[in-house]
């Protein structure tokens, strides 16, 4: 019996790392068992699951060019498969919210094609590219000394001395 992915096989633990179990497969051939791929939960410690000398179950999932044989221990159990997930149908009695709590089905409202123009006056004019980049400038220099300021008040300031 050759070794194909896909295939389920008895074997047997042989040795274990910290990033998974090697596991002796019938034909006298070795693969690794990911830690990943243990158990459907998180495993922090392989030991907790898997001994040397355990006989496991596993599946085939790669077969190397060089020869590695990678396994699962996971995908050797029969689950039923999970029936694939559909999309909810709309609720056209209710309203759609956005994340404000406003029931306008996420968008402000106005007709698509004068989104980007306002007519609003308490919204500021637009920016130029030249006048944004001064701001941010301009403001990312006051933190940044601020931030100095306040890690040398820390360290004694600029003359202090070490000693």
């Amino acid at each position: 019996m050759s070794i194909e992915v896909g295939s389920k096989l008895q074997g047997k633990v042989t040795g274990i790392t910290n990033f998974g179990a090697f596991v002796e497969l019938p034909e006298g051939s070795t693969g690794l068992v990911h830690i990943s791929e243990v158990a459907d939960n998180y495993v922090k410690d392989i030991n907790d699951h898997l001994k040397v000398g355990d006989v496991v179950e596993v599946k085939v999932i790669n077969v190397e060019k060089d020869g590695k044989i990678g396994l699962s221990i996971k995908k050797a159990v029969d689950r039923p498969e999970r029936p694939e997930r559909t999309e909810r149908p709309s609720r056209p009695d209710r309203p759609m919210r956005n994340d404000r709590g406003d029931s306008r089905g996420g968008h402000s409202g106005r007709p698509r094609h004068s989104q980007g123009r306002s007519n609003d006056n308490h919204r500021a004019p637009k920016e130029n590219f030249e006048s944004k980049m001064a701001r941010f400038l301009k403001d990312s220099e006051d933190r940044l000394s601020s931030l100095k300021r306040h890690t040398e008040s820390k360290r004694g300031g600029r003359g202090a001395r070490r000693g």
